[in-house]
């Protein structure tokens, strides 16, 4: 979280425990993304992910409530890719394109710094309580790729 979040910008940095080559299949693979995808309290089940890691490719998910109450689609296309370092996408269908950038650096030990930055954030993203719930989603990936 940071202070430019009224600007409609956010960036987040977290270090994880797994080599960075495992970061990056973790963040796009199918099979991976279905085991942390999204914030504590949503599933991302496995079928309804479609990820083609390449400019131009898609990035399409659906995460459901596990109590049922709803669910949110996601639909983005890659702007930039380049294995195992950076990740950009854009989702058109938010208002004024948000766009997410990931950046993966190795910080030795087999530790992974990831620098996720964000512009075009619509104002409902910026709450304390959204960005809460995108902490809880990097928790969610901290557990899942320690476990590998």
């Amino acid at each position: 979280m940071n202070d430019t979040a009224k600007a409609g910008e956010l960036t987040y940095v977290r270090i994880f425990n797994a080599p960075c080559e495992l970061v990056f299949e973790c963040l796009t693979t199918a099979e991976h993304l279905a085991k942390f995808w999204g914030p504590i309290g949503v599933s991302t089940p496995l079928e309804t992910i479609k990820i083609d890691p390449k400019p131009g490719g898609v990035f399409d998910s659906v995460m459901v409530a596990d109590d049922g109450s709803g669910s949110f689609s996601m639909h983005a296309v890659f702007v930039e890719v380049v294995p195992p370092h950076k990740l950009v996408w854009t989702e058109p269908d938010v208002e004024g394109g948000m766009t997410t950038s990931m950046t993966l650096t190795d910080v030795g030990g087999n530790r992974t710094e990831v620098v996720v930055h964000q512009t075009n954030v619509p104002e409902m993203y910026r709450t304390p309580e959204a960005q809460a719930g995108m902490q809880s989603s990097f928790d969610k990936f901290a557990a899942y790729v320690s476990s590998l």
